[in-house]
């Protein structure tokens, strides 16, 4: 029997939040920078926050919006969340976080979410919070306001390439085009140009006190093999380490033992697994 419903939580919950948030600071980057950026007030119009737990003693979280991702969840949690989201249409396009608790959950939900185009059950989580300790490539840098024309064949490269499908499939790109100009607006881009065509690339697709993620890491596929990607990683992490957060995260498909060695050489240690479910 549970023992605590599941709720939408409100913006006089925050602190709450924030310090449930605070509890596993990697996992749940992308949904504390939400909060930090927007407070919980805002959640009608991206989402929605729901929570687990007496208001006196909140358990978890699982901020549902374009993804839905399950925060300190434990097995009683999860049942309660699959129970409420059963019942509801799927509008999310991936559930992602801890492997353990997206698995139990995705177990749940399958026979009414289902099917999923593809389940990535370990994502080893990294994080560093070290200067590289290789050296770093010179020529990566931010990318520049006026380079968005270079920068975003390969970004939707990139998204096709790991993701399966093509970002330009359901508005014509112009959603993604947004968000990689914001990427650049921010400073929060990275690029190698040569002869004018972006050979690798990276971003810092999440911002927090505690971290910056690395997402959309790439290499042109002439440039593979050449052993570019230790230096040009090197030089992401540097950056952001000097200049936006404590720490450095990010995660991985197993499978991807060229990243991973890539990783291993610029400092990152694991923290865990991330599984996502992909729609």
């Amino acid at each position: 029997m549970l023992t605590a419903p599941v709720r939408q939580i409100g913006e006089s919950e925050r602190r709450a939040v924030e310090r449930l948030l605070d509890l596993d600071p990697f996992a749940s980057a992308q949904v504390a920078e939400r909060v930090a950026a927007r407070g919980l007030a805002w959640w009608r119009a991206e989402g929605r926050v729901l929570g687990y737990g007496s208001r006196r003693h909140l358990e978890s979280v699982c901020w549902l919006g374009g993804n839905l991702t399950p925060v300190l969840a434990s097995p009683q949690a999860i049942a309660a969340f699959a129970d409420l989201l059963a019942g509801e249409e799927r509008l999310c396009s991936s559930i992602v976080g801890r492997a353990d608790a997206v698995l139990q959950l995705w177990e749940r939900l399958s026979d009414t979410w289902g099917p999923a185009r593809d389940v990535r059950p370990n994502q080893p989580l990294l994080v560093t919070d070290a200067l590289p300790p290789v050296p770093v490539d010179p020529q990566v840098r931010r990318v520049h306001s006026g380079e968005l024309d270079r920068l975003f064949p390969a970004a939707v490269a990139m998204y096709t390439e790991e993701v399966g499908i093509s970002p330009l499939a359901d508005d014509g790109g112009r959603g993604y085009r947004r968000r990689v100009t914001e990427m650049i607006r921010s400073g929060r881009a990275y690029a190698r140009f040569v002869d004018g065509r972006v050979v690798f690339k990276a971003e810092l697709a999440v911002v927090t006190r505690r971290t910056a993620q690395v997402q959309g890491v790439w290499v042109a596929p002439e440039w593979r093999g050449r052993g570019i990607a230790t230096a040009a990683m090197a030089a992401v992490v540097r950056d952001a380490l000097t200049r936006v957060a404590p720490t450095v995260s990010l995660y991985v498909n197993d499978f991807n033992l060229p990243a991973r060695r890539v990783y291993q050489r610029c400092g990152f240690r694991p923290v865990g697994a991330l599984a996502t479910v992909l729609f």
